[in-house]
């Protein structure tokens, strides 16, 4: 009959004196505390591996930092694992090679890699935007933690100064992208869920703003506010270009000479300058070939049409349209951004081909089923469409409004 060891108590494990060779105390079922004479006393788990049959060793871990009671309950587990014919040993090595791999995983590591597959999919100024808010946001306090341990209360308590400061719609695009950026997570194995996916509603909702912007009517007013305001001959010009040409504040300040085809009238915007990373090709008119002349002596060298007053070598900046606006007494009125909802606004109250406008913006069909079967650039009817936004432009700097008229136009 086999002797059964009696359990150590917690006397025992605390009271064992070293002597001059290593020995052990037996708490039975392969845990022992083993002491060297030095004084060092450590936990140690034996047993035979289930299907070499061979002996192996596990160390728990050192006395007192590891306890009894914790030690008998690590033995359990394993007992438990050697049940069900699983080798504690191979289980630890993956468990161990599991947690390294999260560790890795920190959420700036894992936010780079998803840039990279995000930002192939948007201007290069949204990447940008979206860089700058995690690095001034999110990896000062988040970008150590592996992905694994982010848990919503967590997270949200780490954006909390965010709402503090007023600063509801920067919470919400963050809450937003720390979303994207968790289910890209599960998509990809690293996740098994997303931990982060109703965080946004932890917080006071931003308000829904719209563009300012000014009526159709009033576009004298502004007009007449551009021939008279204290700025920059090449300001000016660059808010007329971005009248004339529907684009983005970014897609205006960043156009260059490369992009203009003389020959074809038109200006081939790049896909990688464009929100939905599309090349789109605007249509050139009378008025803004003109303005393309007057700006040539006037940005030199540059390669780009509108350059940075500081550097010749870089566009000016998406700002200074807008920037020209507040000093000319719009703040609040309108923005850059916003004369392209005055220019739809005209061309739809006009009775123009919405379809038409909406290609003439850039604007991406929200209609998956429709876009498939759409895809038309309606470049001839945007030449006629652009050209009688120009003309209304011109009339309207004299005070001249073509809302009356020249109906056959509208038919594009």
């Amino acid at each position: 009959m086999a002797i059964k060891t009696r359990p150590l108590s917690d006397t025992e494990t605390r009271s064992a004196k070293p002597k001059d060779k290593v020995f052990s105390l037996y708490d039975g079922d392969g845990l022992e505390l083993r002491i060297t004479p030095a004084g060092g006393k450590s936990w140690l788990f034996r047993y035979k591996r289930p299907h070499l049959k061979k002996p192996n060793t596990i160390k728990l871990g050192t006395y007192p930092e590891t306890s009894l009671y914790q030690a008998r309950k690590m033995r359990t587990e394993f007992r438990e694992l050697l049940a069900k014919h699983i080798d504690p040993q191979n289980w630890l090595d993956l468990q161990n090679e599991k947690r390294q791999r999260e560790m890795s995983n920190t959420l700036k590591d894992i936010a780079e890699k998803w840039f990279n597959v995000k930002f192939t999919k948007v201007s290069q100024r949204h990447a940008q935007n979206i860089r700058n808010s995690f690095v001034s946001h999110v990896f000062p306090e988040l970008g150590n933690w592996p992905v694994t341990e982010l848990t919503a209360p967590f997270v949200i308590d780490v954006l909390k100064p965010l709402e503090a400061a007023d600063k509801a719609e920067t919470l919400s695009r963050i809450c937003q992208r720390l979303n994207e950026l968790m289910t890209w997570c599960v998509n990809t194995g690293i996740l098994q869920h997303n931990p982060l996916a109703g965080i946004k509603a932890a917080f006071v909702a931003a308000k829904a703003t719209n563009m300012p912007t000014i009526k159709p009517e009033q576009l004298p007013e502004l007009m007449k506010a551009l021939s008279f305001a204290q700025i920059r001959m090449q300001t000016r010009c660059l808010i007329e270009w971005q009248l004339h040409t529907m684009v983005r504040p970014s897609e205006a300040a960043g156009a260059r000479w490369d992009e203009i085809d003389r020959s074809e009238m038109l200006w081939c915007i790049p896909a990688e300058r464009m929100k939905q990373k599309r090349e789109h090709k605007v249509p050139l008119t009378d008025q803004t070939l003109a303005l393309l002349d007057f700006m040539q002596p006037i940005s030199g060298r540059s390669e780009y049409i509108f350059p940075s007053d500081r550097n010749p070598g870089k566009a000016t900046h998406s700002e200074t349209a807008n920037r020209a606006l507040q000093r000319m007494g719009y703040k609040g009125i309108l923005v850059s951004h916003g004369l392209r909802a005055l220019a739809s606004t005209t061309l739809n109250e006009q009775g123009f081909d919405h379809d038409v406008i909406e290609a003439a913006l850039a604007h991406q069909e929200k209609n998956q089923v429709r876009a498939a079967y759409n895809r038309a650039t309606y470049l001839d009817r945007r030449r006629v469409l652009m050209q009688w936004w120009s003309e209304q432009i011109e009339q309207a700097a004299t005070g001249k409004m073509l809302m009356v008229g020249k109906r056959g136009l509208k038919a594009v």
